[in-house]
């Protein structure tokens, strides 16, 4: 379920994590070739997608 994002901070491993309106947590790493979001390396880029849309999978 998708749910919008609310804030972002760093892991205990310096990796960027968005905070979600439910109260979960998602990884929003960038790490290419794997994973390419470079809007996470940027404020600017994190702000962009303040708002956004970022998915939990039900496990």
């Amino acid at each position: 379920m998708k749910q919008p994002i609310t804030g972002y901070h760093k892991d205990n491993e310096n990796h960027w994590v968005a905070q979600l309106a439910c109260g979960h947590n998602q990884h929003v790493r960038h790490d290419p070739p794997w994973v390419n979001r470079p809007w996470v390396i940027t404020p600017e880029g994190r702000a962009s997608m303040r708002g956004g849309r970022a998915g939990l999978q039900k496990v």
